[in-house]
């Protein structure tokens, strides 16, 4: 098993996708499944988090 019960696998396309670069990017539903703001500025953050001034804007 490589950690991950079936209950938390990731689906991408539904989680995460990946971005032309390679990077893996978390959309917003994956984020209200995990339930709050990792304050990192994500892309798809339904928080509102701004980077720029450490605050939720929501």
């Amino acid at each position: 098993m490589t950690g991950q019960s079936k209950e938390n696998k990731l689906i991408e396309g539904e989680d995460f996708y990946y971005t032309p670069e390679g990077y893996k990017c978390f959309t917003e539903k994956y984020h209200l499944k995990r339930g709050y703001c990792c304050k990192s500025g994500c892309r798809h953050c339904p928080y509102g988090f701004d980077k720029k001034t450490g605050r939720l804007k929501k």
